[in-house]
């Protein structure tokens, strides 16, 4: 679960972090995943955009079931946070395989002259959300919105505009500030709407029976979750071993998926600060996002050219690109997701 859905990244703070990379490799935030024997097995550094979570469900459980032995690998995870540029660090060589939260990272970051592109999509559409109560606000569709104080983390102010203009809304009509990752500013009535991701199960507990939902991705904005990146020489040197990742993960997912509580045990084993019994309620929502109908038809971590591009001219019309607008070759891949498609699970 996440409260900060780091939607946007700056292009100063992408290259700064370029030059401070090699040094988070050693900065206490490695988290090893692998059997003692498993000496001679190529290594996987996979950085988080985030701080450890149900999001890397499938990771703990392809490192605990041997999946990544099985690919001649062995997973590192290295935990994110919000002083960590983690985008930059795998750009720049340190960790060779990232998770980010949302899509729109990797465009910004690829503008910005990052050599990095994406290869799976880990959820098939975004969890992020827009909340109120029945009692006030009952904001059901964009249209709601005209009138309504919105109080949204300060990355994702993109968001609401992106939505406002999608839905030929005039920015004039909405009144907007930042919060932080609690609800509290919906909850007393500083504001009509709040935001957040709908697996943020204890954050959205105050809400109670009153809460009303409006996702993001019902709004027009579709945007992925928890994308998978590497760089464009991992792709062109390691890409064999890049594809074993990913099947390993796949094969992760999959599992937790047939075996829910079985894998909440190993990541609450693996992670002891989350809780079993939030964790069961939030990991069936995680795995909503992770599978439907499109990873039934095209297995786990399924992505579309047409998607991407989508996002791109959303930006592009935003202005949110400081160098040229990137094609969407240089964004994306699906050359992974090919040579992975016998062994991705297909559940919807």
């Amino acid at each position: 679960m996440k409260n900060d859905p780091a939607l946007s990244i700056g292009r100063r703070t992408l290259l700064k972090g370029v030059g401070a990379a090699a040094g988070l490799a050693s900065a206490g935030s490695l988290l090893s995943v692998v059997p003692g024997r498993a000496q001679d097995l190529y290594k996987i550094k996979l950085q988080l955009g985030w701080l450890a979570s149900n999001g890397v469900l499938g990771e703990v459980v392809a490192a605990g079931r041997g999946f990544f032995e099985d690919e001649g690998l062995e997973l590192e995870i290295v935990a994110g946070g919000p002083n960590i540029d983690g985008v930059a660090s795998v750009a720049s060589g340190a960790n060779n395989l990232g998770s980010i939260s949302s899509s729109p990272s990797l465009m910004l970051a690829r503008s910005a002259g990052l050599p990095i592109k994406c290869i799976a999509a880990g959820y098939q559409q975004h969890p992020f959300t827009y909340f109120s109560l029945s009692d006030k606000g009952n904001v059901k569709v964009p249209q709601d919105l005209i009138g309504k104080k919105v109080a949204t983390q300060g990355t994702a102010r993109i968001l609401i505009r992106a939505l406002l203009a999608k839905n030929g809304i005039s920015e004039d009509d909405v009144e907007v500030s930042v919060m932080g990752g609690d609800m509290s500013p919906l909850m007393t009535g500083q504001v009509d709407v709040a935001t957040g991701w709908d697996t943020n199960v204890g954050a959205l507990s105050v809400l109670g029976d009153n809460r009303v939902d409006m996702s993001l991705w019902d709004t027009g904005i579709e945007l992925y979750a928890n994308p998978y990146y590497t760089t464009d020489k991992m792709l062109a040197e390691h890409g064999d071993k890049v594809a074993g990742a990913i099947r390993a993960i796949s094969r992760g997912w999959g599992w937790a998926y047939e075996n829910v509580e079985a894998a909440v045990d190993m990541l609450v084993e693996r992670y002891p600060n989350l809780d079993k019994a939030s964790e069961m309620i939030a990991v069936p929502m995680v795995l909503a996002y992770s599978f439907n109908e499109k990873t039934e038809a095209k297995g786990w971590g399924t992505m579309t050219k047409e998607n991407w591009q989508n996002q791109i001219d959303i930006y592009d019309s935003l202005e949110q690109f400081t160098n040229e607008t990137p094609e969407v070759d240089d964004i994306m891949t699906l050359d992974v997701l090919e040579a992975t498609a016998d062994t991705r699970p297909t559940f919807g």
